[in-house]
């Protein structure tokens, strides 16, 4: 992220709360650029997400070690700081409803930080997915999306686990990724309506407009971007 951007969001995050964050924790160094590097991280243990990078902070989410396809969870870093007592806190990307919530989580409950070079990015209108290594396109592919009233949601989530096997249906084609994305709609669904990147058993049907909110790709694309694409990457969706 430009220098510029990048001191516009912490100015923001002291203009909210100056005496705070200058009595409770220190500097907030901003951690997404997707263009560069990102960083994630998989859940130790169960943690409580916070508004503020301090104990007493409003309660925003609650991370668990396990997603709902029983997979280790994991979350996409976004900031971080130290408190008063030299505790680390990061701010992550919350993989739940509602979507692009995030919170702020001690470093004590992440695993080893993770770098990637890696975005994916998703243009709803054009049905395009993009993803790019180190700011360079190195595939561009055809989609499906979802349907109107389903619709795959706007915002910026990652890539929190991958399947294949005999862990998925003949509908969801060779492979899928599991994104922090979850529908708006089909809340109700087994797992809460996670947005998937995946494959598909009717390749006629794309592109358009077509899912229940999932990204489909040709079952060939899949693959390609299979072999390219690690845990952590972020997504973008507009």
């Amino acid at each position: 992220m430009p220098r510029v951007a990048c001191a516009a969001v912490l100015g923001v995050l002291a203009a909210a709360s100056p005496a705070a964050a200058s009595e409770r924790w220190g500097p907030v160094e901003d951690l997404y650029r997707p263009k560069v590097v990102s960083r994630w991280a998989f859940v130790n243990h169960v943690v409580t997400a916070r508004a503020v990078p301090y104990w007493d902070g409003r309660h925003v989410g609650r991370l668990t070690t396990k997603t709902e396809d029983g997979t280790d969870e994991l979350v996409l870093i976004l900031a971080r700081t130290r408190d008063r007592e030299g505790r680390r806190w990061f701010r992550v990307s919350l993989p739940m409803l509602p979507n692009n919530r995030t919170g702020w989580v001690p470093g004590s409950a992440l695993g080893d930080v993770g770098k990637v070079r890696t975005w994916i990015r998703i243009d709803r209108g054009r049905l395009r997915l993009t993803l790019l290594r180190s700011g360079r396109v190195v595939m561009r592919v055809r989609i499906g999306v979802g349907r109107s009233m389903w619709p795959t949601p706007s915002g910026r989530y990652y890539v929190r686990n991958r399947l294949s096997g005999r862990r998925l249906g003949l509908i969801y084609g060779p492979l899928a990724f599991g994104t922090s994305a979850h529908s708006t709609v089909l809340t109700d669904w087994p797992g809460g309506g996670v947005i998937g990147i995946h494959g598909t058993n009717q390749p006629g049907l794309l592109p358009g407009r077509v899912s229940h909110g999932c990204i489909r790709l040709r079952n060939r694309d899949i693959l390609r971007l299979g072999r390219r694409v690690r845990l952590g990457t972020p997504i973008s969706i507009r």
